[in-house]
């Protein structure tokens, strides 16, 4: 295990009670080419089998792991990463889901690109269910699940899309640069820097599943922090689940939320991390 004072990345990873694609995505990080990160598991209420599960591979990993959990409260997931934020111990941090697997250059790459003053934005690369259960710790290990023969080999169809697993040099950089995609913060695949985060008071805590990350980087616009788009660059495939937690009163809520940051250009929400040290000191 590295020592924790020559680490320089936290990365935070949400989870609720996914052991399965979970472990995937932790060995995924201890395939990475750059190691000086700690992982923050941002636990959002799971039962027992996450626990056992991140105490069993903190034996197997390099890197070490913090287990930031809380009671489930129904889909708490911009709390529990507020509580995250707080409890990473370095100045950078990359965020993604327990259900994305980074290839092995993930890190790395939000290394070489990040900068003072801006914000990082990757994308996914979503594979259906047959082949996200079908991945083993060693085709991950040997990096087949980021290899387009052995995809297509178990059934992955041919789009644009697989242009994010073939493009490098150049090709990643052009992609990145003509993508009609905006350089959004993406839960899945974004980093920044802690004090521009702190800066904004972290997430709205107010919002349930639907563009809370979009949220966050429109404050960190209004603040004065820039994009980066690194889709094409910044690779992690997205294992398939059911979004249960889906509501149309929770999308609409947050559109709602989305669009008075936007009129009245707002950096700060009273309903972020000092709110949160706020309840936890009641």
């Amino acid at each position: 295990m590295y020592h924790m004072n020559s680490i320089d990345t936290s990365i935070i990873i949400s989870t609720y009670n996914s052991t399965e694609w979970l472990e995937k995505v932790l060995h995924g990080y201890n395939n990475q080419t750059y190691k000086l990160f700690e992982i923050v598991i941002a636990d959002d209420g799971s039962n027992r089998e996450t626990s056992d599960l991140i105490i069993k591979l903190q034996k197997e990993v390099f890197y070490s792991i913090i287990h930031v959990w809380h009671e489930d409260n129904g889909f708490q997931k911009s709390q529990i990463l507020n509580k995250a934020i707080i409890q990473s111990c370095t100045s950078y941090i990359i965020m993604s889901d327990g259900d994305c697997i980074p290839r092995a250059d993930f890190v790395q790459t939000h290394i070489k690109h990040r900068e003072e003053g801006w914000f990082l934005s990757g994308g996914y690369f979503m594979l259906p269910m047959n082949i996200s259960k079908l991945i083993t710790i060693g085709d991950i290990n040997e990096a087949n699940c980021f290899d387009l023969k052995w995809l297509k080999a178990n059934g992955l169809k041919s789009t644009f899309k697989n242009n994010k697993l073939s493009a490098s040099g150049f090709k990643a950089w052009f992609l990145n640069k003509i993508t009609p995609t905006n350089a959004s913060w993406n839960g899945h695949n974004a980093s920044g820097w802690k004090n521009d985060i702190i800066g904004i008071n972290g997430f709205d805590e107010r919002m349930q599943y639907g563009g809370q990350d979009r949220e966050l980087g429109e404050r960190l616009f209004n603040y004065g922090v820039k994009s980066k788009q690194i889709r094409y660059s910044s690779i992690c495939i997205h294992l398939d689940h059911p979004r249960g937690y889906k509501t149309k009163e929770s999308i609409d809520r947050n559109l709602a939320i989305r669009a008075n940051t936007k009129k009245q250009s707002k950096a700060w929400t009273d309903y972020g991390i000092i709110n949160t040290e706020a309840n936890e000191l009641i």
